[in-house]
C-alpha cells in the first residue's frame, strides 16, 4: 500500500546515495537538511508579512518569525504557535518556512514559528522550556503583535507534535495559559519506543530506527527521562481537559502507533480528538507536496481543521 510516489521518492534517495541522518554529525545533518528540502517541497507561497522577532526565554532570547496570511486585513488574527520537527536535533525557521505559510494562508491565522534549542548542545528539558515561554510571549505580546490572545492554537510535527502535546498538557496544569487547539502531525509521545510500528516501519521507510535512536540519544541524557511526561506525554497521567486535537499519522512511520495511541488517550480522557492516517504514507511526508500529492492533500486538511477550531473558539 505504499504510495508509488513515496516508494519513488525513496528509490531516488538510494539511488543517489543520500547519506542517512544517523551517519552524520548534528552540524553536517541540520546543514543536509536545510540544503535538500527544496527538492521536495513546494514554492513558498505569498503571505501578507514576514517578521523575526526574538522572544523573551529563561535562558535568553528565542528566535520567532512570524507570518500573517495574504487578505489578513488590519484586525486580530487567530494565531497557531508552531514547531518544528527534525528530532530535537535538526530543523529550523527555514526548513518549515513553506508549511508555516500554507498553514498561515489555509486557515487564514497568523504562525508563530519558535526556533527552539535542541540537543546534543542543549539536551532535554532545554526544548519545552523554550516552546513554553515563546508560546507565554505569544499570548503576552497578542495585542502588539495584532493576533487574538483567546484564539490560540499549537501545533507541530514530530518532535514539533510532541512539544505542542506537551505544552498543552502544561498550559491545563499552569491554568494561566488557554490553548485553543493542539495540531499533531505525526508526533512522538513515548520515548520508550515500544509500539509495534518501531518494528514493522523500522527499516526502509526513510525515518528509520537507527536514525530515531541517534536523536533520541542526542537529546534524552538520562533513562529516566524516557518515563517523564515531558518527553513522553503519552505516559501523563491526567490527560483530560486538554484543548481539542487533530492527530495525523502516516501508515509507514515508526512513530504511527504512538500517535494513534496518544489521539485514543485523549479521546478516553473525555477530549475532542480526531485521528486521521495516510495509510500509504511516510514520516516527514507533510511538507513534501512538490513530489507528494497527499502531502498537499494533508496540509489542506490541517489548514482547514485550524480554521474549523478557531471559527469555534
Amino acid at each position: 500500500m505504499l504510495h508509488p510516489q513515496a516508494r519513488a521518492l525513496l528509490d531516488f534517495i538510494e539511488a543517489r546515495g543520500i547519506p542517512p541522518t544517523h551517519t552524520l554529525s548534528p552540524a553536517d545533518a541540520r546543514a543536509f537538511y536545510r540544503e535538500r528540502r527544496t527538492a521536495t517541497q513546494p514554492l513558498p507561497p505569498e503571505v501578507a508579512e514576514v517578521r523575526d522577532l526574538a522572544a523573551d526565554g529563561p535562558h535568553g532570547t528565542i528566535p520567532v518569525r512570524l507570518y500573517r496570511p495574504m487578505g489578513s486585513g488590519v484586525g486580530p488574527l487567530p494565531v497557531l504557535v508552531y514547531y518544528h520537527g527534525g528530532g530535537w536535533v535538526i530543523g529550523d525557521l527555514d526548513t518549515h518556512d513553506v508549511l508555516c505559510r500554507q498553514l498561515a494562508n489555509g486557515a487564514g491565522c497568523a504562525v508563530v514559528a519558535v526556533d527552539y534549542r535542541m540537543g546534543p548542545e542543549h539536551r532535554f528539558p532545554a526544548a519545552v522550556d523554550d516552546v513554553l515561554a515563546a508560546t507565554r510571549w505569544v499570548r503576552r505580546e497578542a495585542a502588539a503583535l495584532g493576533l487574538d490572545a483567546n484564539r490560540l492554537a499549537v501545533g507541530g510535527d514530530s518532535a514539533g507534535g510532541n512539544l505542542a502535546a506537551v505544552v498543552s498538557i502544561a498550559a491545563r496544569d499552569a491554568g494561566d495559559l488557554p490553548i485553543a487547539y493542539q495540531l499533531l502531525i505525526y508526533p512522538a509521545t513515548d520515548m520508550r519506543r515500544g509500539h509495534a510500528s518501531h518494528q514493522s516501519n523500522g527499516q526502509g521507510y526513510l525515518l528509520t530506527a537507527d536514525t530515531i535512536r541517534y536523536f533520541h540519544d542526542h537529546y534524552i541524557t538520562d533513562p529516566k527521562h524516557d518515563l517523564d511526561w515531558r518527553a513522553s506525554p503519552l505516559l501523563h497521567p491526567d490527560l483530560s481537559r486538554l484543548p481539542p486535537a487533530l492527530v495525523l499519522t502516516a501508515g509507514y512511520d515508526p512513530l504511527r502507533d504512538e500517535g494513534a495511541a496518544y489521539a485514543e488517550a485523549l479521546t478516553a480522557a473525555g477530549n475532542s480528538a480526531v485521528y486521521v492516517c495516510f495509510e500509504r504514507q511516510i514520516h516527514g511526508f507533510v511538507p513534501m507536496g512538490k513530489v507528494l500529492d497527499e502531502a498537499n492533500a494533508a496540509v489542506a486538511l490541517c489548514a482547514a481543521e485550524l480554521r474549523r477550531a478557531f471559527a469555534a473558539a
